[in-house]
């Protein structure tokens, strides 16, 4: 599996998001923001992943779940970590979600569920790290 997208962030840091149609091929906008900076498109992503795999998991189990809300915050001690930023290796960070499952489900359903919630490849990916290969494009 593959995802491509192009962001644009100007100097007032407005983004523009294109993303790839999966049936078309063709590159289509997907909005304008200058809300979201890059730890809440992480966050985004994160989020998007997690409630897309809990949805899938709910209809293919016959779980009445009607919608998942998740609320995510990154954090990280800046001044902490920059009084010798120079020097520092690895940065004290962490992400924390709350989950909230509506719809008619049993305490059971709901803790199972919560254990889905961390088979989303973007938490995994999170978790174990991912090699990220980046190069100059030539003009």
């Amino acid at each position: 599996m593959s995802e491509r997208i192009i962001l644009h962030k100007n100097n007032r840091f407005e983004v523009s998001l294109w993303a790839q149609d999966e049936e078309s091929g063709k590159l289509t906008s997907v909005g304008a923001s200058h809300a979201l900076n890059a730890y809440g498109l992480l966050l985004a992503g994160l989020g998007s992943c997690t409630t897309d795999i809990l949805l899938v998991y709910a209809m293919n189990h016959g779980l009445d779940l009607k919608e998942v809300q998740v609320e995510l915050d990154y954090e990280r001690d800046y001044k902490k970590d920059c009084e010798n930023c120079e020097k520092v290796k690895e940065y004290s960070e962490y992400i924390t979600m709350e989950l909230r499952f509506l719809g008619n489900l049993t305490a059971e359903q709901k803790q199972k569920l919560f254990q889905i919630s961390r088979l989303c490849p973007i938490h995994k990916m999170l978790k174990n790290g991912v090699e990220v290969r980046s190069e100059m494009k030539k003009e």
